[in-house]
């Protein structure tokens, strides 16, 4: 069997064997994308699902054809057809319910972020680590196809030192009465926690290791007790910088979702490729070296290489799902989106918080 990127193969060859999976937290992301995506996945097979309400869990039952439900985690957990779980529940279970699914010996699929807190991502990676089952986070972004193009031209040396890393990710999420995401104690916090760390995870990933962290964070439009705006710097630890601006207060259609990389030979422009869809276009402005100073400052010098970055589509939930099912099946441990990585976000998120509270830069 050939493999491609992240140990995805390229082609079936003869029958393939699936992990069988079940879903905790049924409802929201997961049926909005993570669920359609495992089922077009190729190494595994969902089998099983489990929602807040039995109204719900029937809904979803019904929807994908799955054919067995249940109204518990522990009835789903102690269910020995089961080989993996996707946890897409409020943030507050994550650490309850991961450590009972790695106590059942499940392998695990745990959305983001981690969890409220570094104390409680702690133990979410020392339970996995002490039982040995397989986990990984759903930082999706990281399987887009751009993206995983742009981190070869980086590798390659094509975008030559990076310098500066910069995101956006933006929606229009109003006052909604019993939304979790609103609710400090379910959430952790607003516009940073949610959706900041998908960000911080992608240009870690691009950029290295997140040192030091400033931040400013507020909430300017809605009524509830979270940020709906939060703008970050960050330092990596090669001296490149990074800025990272995640807002719950923009319009839909306003925010473009972009990326952007930047080295001393050229940029990596992107637009649309931030987010969940897994869609955008990504443009490369590269010399072939290091341009002596040019006192004109031409923004088209001749030996400027203009062109889109080509890459065959994914979807990212399906990628994601084959990405830990591959791990499984193997018996190797997974090496993107490791819970240790995880558990370094929240670090980044808690040093963001006590920048945005101090006023004061604050290193991780």
């Amino acid at each position: 069997m050939h493999f491609g990127p992240f140990g995805i193969p390229n082609s079936q060859e003869g029958a393939m064997e699936k992990v069988r999976w079940g879903v905790i937290g049924a409802g929201g992301i997961a049926d909005r994308r993570t669920i359609p995506g495992m089922q077009k996945a190729r190494f595994a097979e969902l089998i099983a699902v489990m929602s807040r309400t039995r109204e719900s869990t029937d809904r979803v039952a019904e929807k994908y054809r799955v054919p067995k439900r249940y109204y518990s985690e522990e009835d789903l957990l102690a269910d020995p057809e089961v080989e993996a779980v996707y946890i897409a529940t409020p943030v507050y279970l994550h650490r309850p319910q991961t450590v009972a699914a790695a106590q059942a010996g499940k392998h695990i699929l745990l959305e983001k972020p981690l969890a409220r807190n570094a104390s409680e991502a702690e133990e979410i990676v020392q339970a996995v680590r002490d039982i040995g089952v397989k986990a990984i986070e759903g930082y999706m972004m990281k399987f887009h196809p751009l993206h995983k193009r742009a981190k070869e031209l980086i590798e390659e040396g094509r975008l030559g030192r990076p310098v500066l890393g910069r995101t956006q990710l933006s929606c229009w999420y109003p006052d909604i009465p019993g939304t979790w995401r609103q609710d400090p104690e379910q959430g952790g916090g607003g516009s940073l926690i949610d959706m900041a760390t998908h960000c911080y995870d992608l240009l870690r990933w691009f950029l290295g290791r997140i040192v030091q962290v400033a931040a400013f964070v507020n909430t300017q439009i809605f009524q509830y007790p979270v940020e709906d705006s939060a703008t970050t710097l960050l330092l990596f630890e090669g001296g490149a910088h990074g800025m990272v601006d995640t807002f719950f207060n923009i319009p839909d259609a306003a925010g473009k979702d972009r990326l952007e990389l930047y080295g001393d030979r050229g940029s990596l422009l992107a637009e649309g490729t931030i987010g969940q869809t897994g869609g955008g276009e990504m443009t490369a402005y590269l010399s072939k070296e290091v341009r002596p100073y040019d006192p004109l400052q031409d923004k088209a010098p001749p030996d400027l290489l203009v062109e889109p970055v080509q890459a065959e589509p994914a979807d990212l939930y399906a990628a994601e799902v084959d990405y830990l099912s591959q791990c499984i099946l193997e018996d190797r441990e997974p090496e993107i989106n490791t819970l240790e990585d995880g558990l370094g976000i929240i670090r980044v998120v808690e040093a963001a918080y006590e920048s945005a509270r101090t006023g004061r830069a604050v290193e991780v």
